[in-house]
This record gives structure tokens, sequence and C-alpha cells, in this order.
């Protein structure tokens, strides 16, 4: 009995010295769902998670003790993979926050997920305005632009600058309803008329018989009510076709690496709202040299937004102290957000992040200096104007 009471004392005084050497804290796991090969690649895609990689390496590549682990993967615009690879990295892999990239409908049903789960979920890419409004949760912050905000700054300019009748060639999913509601909404209570519209399918290869039905309304304005790579080729089509001698384009949602991929002499002109722009202030200016020299192009708005969103997450843990999702969501919404990206801005009851949105016009070539040189800023709108008020239709906003 002696011998075994030694033995166990032994056992124990060994566990207790071994205590130091114990595994190390678990990770803290970021996600990054995107298209990271269809028709909005571009806008956010490799190079949204190229901005991710960069702003976990100048946080340090650890928070409170523990590495950070990003993790990332192709939704292919289907809500169904991008729903279930949410669940998966939940279920599987400890993920702490997700970043959301382009599609309003994947986001949707990434929302119902980000409920269940409870795993913090920035909506990067998506435009949807109802992701801060009938589909939004506890756990969702809606970072970078909406389409209210989309609708308020260009639907406002071209209606005031004559432009009073509109018909729309829209995505046909959620995003590309919700922003050609929004536009029309504008118009209306400017004056204007709205016409009729015509849905596309996403990626669809001919714009021809849609722009022709544009062309019949006889509308002043020509409503691109898409984005990525639909947008780039409607507007391209367009062009071709004589339809923007008759009629004129409306970027409701257009990128910079859009105007890129068409060209100054194609897109001039254009007026366009958009978060954030590389060649703003020497703050965007700073980034975007870091951020060309890895990938060789400017930043677009999204991947901007990516980099401020994920060290906005770190920086609330860090100060929550813990990754629990409900601490630091609550950390989220009483801190302001001063960065690259925004200035004073601020989550909202709803998840809405408000800050300042920009209306720009796309210069001519002749007025562009240098590369990249695409846009005059035409107007800056304050946050509560861009985003609009509150508007109760999310659970978590306060009641009037």
């Amino acid at each position: 009995m002696r011998f075994a009471t030694l033995a166990t004392a032994a056992l124990l005084a060994g566990l207790a010295l071994a205590r130091p050497c114990a595994a190390p804290a678990a990770d803290v796991v970021i996600g990054d769902l995107d298209d990271m090969s269809g028709v909005y690649a571009d806008v956010m895609g490799a190079g949204g998670v190229e901005a991710v990689r960069m702003a976990i390496a100048d946080f340090g590549s650890t928070v409170l003790g523990r590495p950070i682990r990003l993790l990332t993967a192709d939704h292919q615009n289907k809500p169904d993979i991008g729903a279930s690879k949410f669940r998966e990295w939940a279920d599987q892999d400890g993920l702490n926050m997700l970043l959301g990239g382009s599609n309003t409908g994947v986001n949707i049903a990434m929302a119902k997920v980000a409920a269940v789960k409870k795993v913090p979920l920035f909506n990067i890419g998506p435009g949807g305005a109802s992701l801060t409004n009938e589909d939004c949760t506890a756990y969702s912050v809606h970072y970078v632009y909406d389409t209210t905000a989309l609708a308020n700054g260009t639907a406002t300019a071209i209606v005031n600058g004559g432009g009073k009748t509109w018909f729309y060639v829209t995505a046909d999913y959620a995003f590309g309803t919700q922003l050609q509601a929004a536009a029309e909404k504008v118009v209306e209570a400017r004056g204007g008329k709205n016409l009729g519209a015509v849905r596309v399918p996403l990626g669809a290869a001919d714009f021809s018989s849609f722009l022709l039905q544009a062309q019949a309304s006889h509308a002043q304005v020509l409503g691109l009510a898409n984005a990525g790579t639909d947008f780039s080729n409607s507007l391209k089509a367009a062009n071709e076709f004589g339809i923007t001698r008759t009629m004129k384009p409306a970027a409701l949602l257009a990128f910079l690496t859009d105007i890129h991929s068409l060209g100054l002499a194609t897109a001039q002109g254009l007026y366009l709202t958009t978060g954030w722009y590389w060649d703003l202030n020497p703050e965007t200016r700073a980034f975007a040299r870091r951020y060309f020299a890895k990938t060789r192009r400017e930043p677009t708005m999204d991947q901007a937004g990516a980099y401020s969103a994920t060290l906005t997450y770190l920086r609330a843990v860090k100060a929550a102290g813990t990754t629990d999702a409900d601490k630091v969501m609550a950390e989220l919404k009483r801190t302001r957000i001063n960065d690259m990206f925004a200035h004073d801005g601020y989550i909202r009851a709803d998840g809405a992040m408000i800050h300042t949105m920009y209306v720009m016009q796309v210069k001519s070539p002749q007025e562009s200096k240098y590369p990249w040189d695409y846009y005059r800023l035409v107007r800056t709108m304050s946050g509560e104007e861009a985003f609009g008020p509150i508007t109760g239709l999310c659970p978590l906003a306060p009641k009037k």
C-alpha cells in the first residue's frame, strides 16, 4: 500500500509539472466564403483573401495568445453550398467569424446559419438591404454598402441631372430585385417614372434581347441593376448596339475592376456609388500601395472592406478578452471604426455599418493621369444620408 501511495503521489507530481507544457490554445478561426470563380471573382475573390491575410499579418497573426487561422472556399453563387460549408466549418473547424463575399442570396442563407451557430457573419460583398432588415440576425454585420446606399447615391445623381424615365436590366435574384426596388423608390420620390424592367439570369452569355426590350421602352435611363461581369458585359453590349447613344446608362453597382475591364473609353461619364476608393486620401493610397505590391492591381471597395472588417473583428476580440460571440458582438456595437476604410463608422442595432459613401463619375481617357486613375469625386454622403434611417423591419431595431 505504501508503494502504491508513493507511486500515486509521484504520478500526480508529474502531472502538475507537465501542466505548463499542455497543448496550445485552439486557433482563432476566420473563414472567407466567396465567389472565387464566377461573375464576382474580380470583385472580392482571391484578391479579398489576400486582403484578409494582410489584416491578419498586420494584427500580429495571434489574438489572446492564440494563432489566427484562415479558411477559404468558393460558394459558387449557390446558397446551399454557402450554408453547408458554413455549418461544416462551425461544427468541425471551430469557426469563430465568417466573411461573406458576393451574392445576396448566398449571404441570406448563411445568415440563417450564423443565427443558429452563433458565429459572427460580416457581409462584405452582398448588396441586399434585407440583410439588415427582414433577414437580419444578432450575429450579422453588413459592412461595405447596401442597395439603399447605392440607390441614394447613383439614382439621385442621375435623376437630379435630368434622367427622369428609367428602364432596368436586373439580375434575376435577391440582389438585383432589391437594387431595382431601391432605385425605383428614389426615382419616384424625385418626380421620375419607372417604365419597366427585364430580369436576366446570373452569368448570362447574351444580353441582346434584354437590351432591345430596354431600348423599346424609350426610357432616358438604362438602369443596370447587376454587378461584376454581368454589369461589364451588359454595358459593353449596350455600347455595341448603340443603345448608349439614346439611353444614359446608370451603374447601380460598379467596381473599380469593372471599369478597368471596360476601359475608360467605354465607361467614361458613368456615375456610380462606392464605399471606398484607393486614390481618395493618403491613408487609402498607403494601403493600396501595399496591396498592389502583392496583387499587381488596385483594391476594390470590397477587398478594402474585407481588410478593415478582419481588423475590426480582431480588435473586438482583444477588447472583449474572448471569442464568445455575444460578447464580441456587444463590443462591436459599442466601438467606433476608424481606419483606412472608415472614419467614425459604427455598427447600428440592425447590423448595418454606417459610414461615409461617395458618388463618383468615371473619368475620360484624357482626364486620367496615371494607371487606375479612374474616378472623380462628385459628392460625399454621410453614413446617415446614404443608408437612411433604421427601418424597424429588423427585430433587433429599437421600437419606435
